[in-house]
């Protein structure tokens, strides 16, 4: 069957009808969307929308993430075929997903882009759609979780990071990717009591309140333990799931910015993924792929599968 299919689908980013199911083009070529879905600005009846934020005017040190969108999609490929594995049902097959394309913006007007974003993300949501958004650096966090707690009320953020990125920093107008959580937990957008940051091995002494699982913990205990403690600490409420690439450890994602050793590994990071199952996740991201120093590729083949697992998790979430 899909031997067949391959002989005759191609661009299907942009020729196929259905918004559910696999796609067979061949891997190595056609239009690269995420996962083969279908571009499109129509949100009818989509239960998840890919969108790509090509931003890294915020980085402190090495530029390149905004390429990580595109980067991001053609890694994206070769898990179009098959359903997700791990995973007791098929999220490619049961949710209508599809790529909403790249958010505009005016990349020499930075002072705009904060709104320009939320604004983009408040179209998402107020269809009934929720986003996963391929970065881009990590400042674009807080622009997005201000459209989500517009929506849903403070929201619970569980972030895989080297960084906490809860540096001080009262000024709300300073675009910075280190200092954008600080803003969201001074700003009442995210509640540090029900919020977990996972993966950190980097000194911030003020953690603002947010529970800390750091690297060494995450080795410790073991990823399935970290997973129930995540559960038990988000409990009930409207999770964000954003995940920095540098949460892995750079000999799994070389291809980032600020690389910090003594990171996740990928079966780590998997396995805490597929285990906390069942929380109530509204929307998530994956940034920080910096393609220019992604020489193999590794890093954008993390980071589309973490983004699937995103997919899974909101999918799972939909389906209860």
């Amino acid at each position: 069957m899909a031997l067949e299919d391959a002989k005759t689908q191609v661009d299907e980013a942009f020729t196929r009808k259905d918004l559910k199911g696999p796609s067979f083009e061949n891997t190595f070529g056609g239009a690269t969307s995420f996962l083969r879905r279908k571009y499109t600005k129509d949100l009818t009846g989509v239960d998840i929308a890919v969108t790509g934020v090509p931003f890294d005017q915020a980085a402190t040190n090495r530029p390149g993430t905004r390429l990580g969108p595109r980067a991001l999609r053609e890694a994206s490929a070769l898990q179009s075929p098959d359903a997700p594995y791990g995973w007791p049902y098929d999220a490619l097959s049961e949710m209508a997903i599809i790529d909403y394309g790249d958010l505009a913006f005016d990349y020499a007007n930075v002072p705009a882009f904060p709104e320009t974003l939320t604004d983009h993300v408040r179209g998402i949501l107020d269809a009934g759609v929720a986003s996963v958004a391929l970065g881009g650096d990590h400042y674009i966090s807080f622009p997005i979780l201000k459209a989500y707690a517009e929506k849903f009320g403070p929201m619970s953020l569980l972030q895989f990071d080297a960084h906490t990125d809860t540096w001080p920093d009262d000024n709300m107008d300073r675009v910075d990717h280190g200092t954008m959580f600080y803003k969201a937990v001074k700003s009442g957008i995210v509640d540090p009591a029900r919020s977990v940051q996972v993966g950190i091995r980097t000194t911030n002494e003020d953690t603002l309140g947010v529970n800390i699982i750091d690297a060494r913990e995450v080795y410790e205990s073991g990823p399935a333990a970290v997973a129930q403690k995540i559960k038990r600490i988000v409990g009930t409420s409207p999770v964000y799931l954003s995940f920095d690439i540098d949460g892995l450890d750079p000999a799994f994602a070389p291809g980032t910015g600020t690389p910090v050793w003594g990171g996740l590994s990928s079966i780590q990071t998997a396995i805490i993924l597929r285990d906390i199952a069942g929380i109530d996740i509204k929307g998530g991201d994956v940034v920080e792929v910096s393609p220019p120093y992604d020489t193999s590729g590794a890093t954008a083949i993390a980071g589309a599968h973490i983004a699937t697992e995103i997919i899974c998790l909101l999918g799972w979430a939909k389906r209860k």
